[in-house]
This record gives structure tokens, sequence and C-alpha cells, in this order.
């Protein structure tokens, strides 16, 4: 007997005192002599890189990474080992993506490599193999790696109404101005939200894209590369929301005849921004359940603009809640309901979560428990240490607290789990990157209960990783983790409300890396100033002390977002702030002293001057 593994890329494995070479693309057989089978194996992985530059623009080079991982195996008659995957895929490549989540060749281990793959470290994963799927945890180098010294792509966000209800393009003469100059200043490319309200608007399946049709192609005259986010979401009642955008009208026709389609607060109040979870596969849609719907509009999105998927619009962020956030709306500014720093409520009561809680607590023999949400737990505005469930030993840790909690966060990962999936199998082989967005609740970090996090649905306490699983759920579909909140410093908060946005990123850096997967960063409010920007530079290099390796480095940030293109970019001053940490994230230059980055940029911000005035001009104006 012999264990059977399929390799995909040049791959080194050493097991044993045995070493065994995979080319690309080939069934490796490791005899049972070499004591690997049935039981832990662990490998040592060595991926060669292809394409691999320090820069964009920059010379390309052959590189290789080499990690350690721990694999159990089970046993395959060697004469049913075969020679190469499926004929059905031209490449290896195309065969390891149609695979999806699970091994479909029956005599091949489904073996997706787990471990950080980044040079001078390693990390350890046992996956037993039961009568569970074996999930796939891909990270693949690509032509858009730069390595631990290479910089950060730069991308701006469009106004969240650069497409308007009319599905045509707003204020053309600005968005063409503003277009240039950010060419001009070296940024990479741009964000748009692609809103559901708007393209759907007229009927169910009845898509207009024409407005973004002609956006897209705009972005893609002056050479600017495109993220696109699928907003199925309202705007109008979350931080920065310029204008107001509602959810497609025959969906808030539904709405308004079943009000449980909405998340729902223990007051019975409604919040109308993004449809409830607890409905996520129930036909409430005029037949169709929401995350169909949600498929479908990914669906025809990708028919529409195939010619440019992987060439302009190289990246498809997912909306999965609020603010297009996998987050519950705990804390909706909408109608004063929530300030800053309340630590937010549960949104847990309209009658599909209801009915989810009630199961899971009878099947557990604890049918009291199922009811609803902690009845101790405050309100919007309280603060952790003024309820009973949130304080320092409060209910949070007790046997129902830590049931609760568990169901409430399994649900929204279920959620994501469930729109990523989707969105996986319809883009793949598109050659656009799929991301998600994870928000940046950074109040009351510094408590024991993390009070604002759990009513959000990330259940992180000092006593447990919340982000790890989260992390996990974008690693099984090759999901970038797009975090927020990477311009803000620990000094610049409210000390009374124990914020630490730097060790979140840090938090979430780790669980990012531990299950090796991209992360992107975006500002969570919007800055112009220095600080800011040096704060954005610095953090974009993930540079943290993981394993008491002071020398340790690693990959930075995939790329970083800039919120947002508006007038009070393209003024002066902040103009000239702007070009030169554009050109500090993209050239991975940390530590250069700004002045004399000023310097080097001052000819290239005189030269786009008229440019810049232009756009300002015409967003004032227009």
């Amino acid at each position: 007997m012999a264990a059977v593994y399929w390799l995909v890329g040049p791959s080194t494995f050493l097991g044993s005192s045995r070493s065994v070479v995979a080319p690309e693309s080939s069934a490796v057989e490791i005899p049972s002599s070499s004591n690997v089978v049935d039981g832990p194996v662990r490998v040592r992985c060595v991926i060669q890189g292809s394409s691999l530059g320090s820069g964009p623009g920059q010379s390309t080079q052959r590189s290789s990474k080499d990690f350690d991982t721990c694999l159990t195996a089970s046993s395959f008659p060697s004469t049913s080992l075969s020679t190469s995957p499926p004929s059905s895929s031209p490449s290896a490549d195309e065969w390891w993506r149609s695979q999806g989540s699970r091994g479909s060749h029956p005599d091949a281990l489904d073996m997706r490599m787990f471990g950080i793959a980044t040079e001078g470290q390693s990390k350890v994963a046992d996956w037993e193999l039961g009568s569970t799927p074996w999930l796939e945890h891909h990270l693949e180098e690509t032509s858009t790696s730069r390595g631990t010294s290479g910089g950060v792509p730069v991308f701006v966000m469009l106004p969240l109404d650069s497409v308007n209800m009319n599905n045509t393009v707003n204020r053309k003469r600005a968005m063409n101005a503003g277009l240039l100059a950010l060419k001009s200043a070296g940024v990479e490319g741009i964000m748009m939200d692609v809103w559901w309200g708007i393209v759907e608007k007229d009927g169910p399946m009845k898509y207009n894209w024409s407005g973004y049709i002609e956006l897209i192609n705009m972005a893609r005259k002056h050479g600017l590369k495109v993220q696109c986010v699928m907003s199925f979401h309202q705007c109008g009642g979350n931080v920065g929301d310029s204008c107001n955008i509602p959810l497609p009208p025959w969906v808030v026709e539904e709405i308004k005849s079943n009000n449980d389609l909405v998340y729902t607060d223990k007051y019975g109040n409604r919040n109308y921004e993004y449809l409830s979870l607890g409905c996520d596969s129930l036909p409430v849609l005029k037949g169709r359940t929401p995350v169909q719907v949600y498929s479908d509009f990914m669906r025809s999105f990708r028919d529409t603009f195939k010619d440019l998927l992987g060439d302009t619009v190289i990246e498809i962020q997912v909306g999965m809640g609020p603010a297009g956030e996998l987050r519950y709306p705990g804390y909706p500014e909408q109608n004063g309901r929530w300030r800053f720093p309340g630590i937010g409520e549960f949104q847990c009561y309209d009658k599909y979560m209801i009915a989810s809680l009630k199961s899971a607590a009878e099947a557990i023999g604890k049918p009291a428990w199922g009811h609803g949400g902690p009845s101790d737990a405050g309100d919007y505005n309280r603060w952790p240490d003024e309820t009973a469930f949130f304080s320092r030993d409060g209910g949070w840790k007790s046997a129902y607290g830590e049931f609760f909690l568990d169901w409430y966060s399994k649900m929204l990962i279920n959620h994501g789990e469930k729109i990523l999936s989707a969105a996986a199998g319809i883009f793949r082989g598109t050659g656009a990157v799929l991301s998600g967005k994870v928000a940046g609740i950074h109040w009351h970090y510094g408590t024991r209960s993390h009070a604002a996090e759990l009513t959000a649905g990330y259940y992180n306490t000092r006593y447990r990783d919340g982000y790890a699983p989260i992390a996990r759920m974008f690693g099984r579909h090759g999901v970038t983790l797009n975090f927020t909140c990477i311009e803000m410093k620990d000094e610049e908060q409210p000390p009374q409300a124990a914020c630490s946005p730097e060790s979140l990123l840090r938090q979430v850096t780790v669980a990012s890396r531990t299950a090796g997967v991209r992360l992107a960063g975006e500002n969570a409010l919007p800055r112009f100033d220095q600080t800011a920007y040096n704060q954005v530079v610095k953090k974009s290099r993930l540079q943290f002390n993981l394993h008491g390796d002071s020398q340790e480095e690693q990959e930075p940030m995939c790329a970083f977002t800039y919120l947002r293109m508006s007038e009070s970019l393209f003024q002066a001053d902040n103009w000239r702030l702007f070009v030169p940490f554009v050109r500090h994230m993209q050239e991975g230059r940390t530590f250069q002293p700004w002045e004399q980055g000023h310097q080097d940029s001052e000819s290239h911000v005189h030269a786009t001057r008229p440019l810049v005035q232009e756009a300002a001009q015409a967003l004032m104006y227009h």
C-alpha cells in the first residue's frame, strides 16, 4: 500500500528521509516503507513562483518560497494511481481551480496546502481525513506577488453616487478629470460600488448595466484597473454615506409585506440596509432565495463584463452585509440610534433568526435559551461595564453566553460561506480576484468582552480569537480579506473607550497569515493628513513580530484602497501630500524621510496641477 498525493506546481516533498520532487501536474506515490502512511505526515513544500518582481514595472524573476505543513494521509492501492489529472482540463492549474472546495478525483487526496507560505517561517496544521470532506486552502503565487520588499498598489474609491439612479455616470466632466489626475499620481486603479438597487431596480432579473459599462470603459481609457464591489446593501445610514440608494423597489415591496426579511433588534426596530441572513436559503424574493438573487446578479455581471475581467476589472469585492462588510448592523447610525463608542445591540429578532436560535437551543436540550438574545446586554449606547452581560465577569462567560455567541457568530460565518462559495464558482477562471471586507471594530477592544465586536457578530474576546475562523472561511474560497481602519493610531482614540485599532490590525494579520489568506486594507475615515499617510505606509508592510524574531520579513498588503476621490482630495495642500504617499506605497519605501519624498514628487505635483484644479472645480460645481 502507498499514499498517493496529487501535486500541482513544481514542489518538493520530504517525508522521513525520503525526498520526492513533483513536476508540474503529477501524482506522487510515497511507499509505506517511508513511514508516512496512515498518520500525520510532516512535509516541506517548496513553491516555485513565476514572474515575481520587486515592484510595479520592474523586471521579473524566478523565485521560490517554502513552508512546512502537516497532513494526514490515507492509503490507496498503488494500482489505482493515474499519471495525470483528469483530462477534462487542459492545465494543472485549471484542473486545481475546477475542484472547488472538494477533491473530485477518486484516486487522489485533495491535498490543498495549509500553512503560511512565506519565507523564513513555518506553520503546522493537522488535518484528519474523516467523514468531513477536506476544505480547500490554497495560497497561490501569481504575477501580482511583490515579495517581502515589494510595493503596495494604491486604489482610490469613487464617490458613492458615481452612477446615479438613472443609471448614467454622474458628473462626467468631473469624473474624467478626476481619473486623469489619479492616473497622473501613479494610482493603480479605482474602486466602485456596483449597486444592486440601481442595476436590478426594474424587476427581478431585469439587469441594466449601462452606467457601469460607461464608467468602467472610462477607467479603461485612462489606463486604470478597477475593483468592483457587488453592493447588495442600501446606501444611506452609515458613516460617510453621502447619498441615498435603496434596495431594488421590488425587494422593498417584499420587505413591506414581510418585515422579518430584515434585521431586527430586541425592541422591534427594523434595519432596512441589508436582508437578514436568517432567510438566506428561503424563496422569499418572488420564488428565489437571497443567495440565489445575489448569485444571479454576479453571474449577469460576469457575462456582461467577461471581456474585461482579469484585465481591466481585476477584483470583485463581494458584499456580505451592511456597508458591504461581513457583519450584523449592530451599530446603525441612521436616525441617531447608535453613537460612537456605544456597544451596539444584537440583531437576531426577526422570525427567521429566532427560529434558528430555537432549533439550536433545543438541539442541546436547553429550549429556554432559544427565545432571544441576552436580556441584560444593555442598549446601543451603553458601555460594557454598564451591563451585566458585557461587564468584566459578566454573562458573556457563562454557558448560556458562550452558546448564544457561538450560534450568533457561526450564523454570520455560514452566511459568508454561502455567498463566497457561490462567487468563487461564478468567477472561477475569469482572472479576477475575489475579496471580502471585515469591519475594523476597534472600540472596547481593550476590555475583556470586546462587546462592540460581539454585537456585530465577531466572537472575539480576551480568551477567544474571533477572526481566525473568518480568515479560514475566506481561505477556503481563495478570497482576499479586506480590512479597514489601517490609518488609525491607538493614541488618537479616546482612552476611556479602550480603543486599539493597531492591536486589532495585528490580530487580523496573524489570523490571515495563519490561514494563508492575502490581506488588503482601507482607511475607515477620510483623512488627508501626513500623520494618517505615515501610519498607512507603516502598517501596510505588516511587519509584526509574530514569533519573537525581530528580523522577520513578511509580504506586505496586496493592495490598499483609499477613501475616497472628492473635491477635498484635489485641494492643493491635500494633493501635495497624496502624491508622495502613493509613490511611497508603490515603491515599498517605509522609512524614507517624508521631506525627501516631497522633493522627489514636487515636480510631479506641479505638472498635474491643471488636472487637479479642473477635477476639484468640476466636483464642486457639478
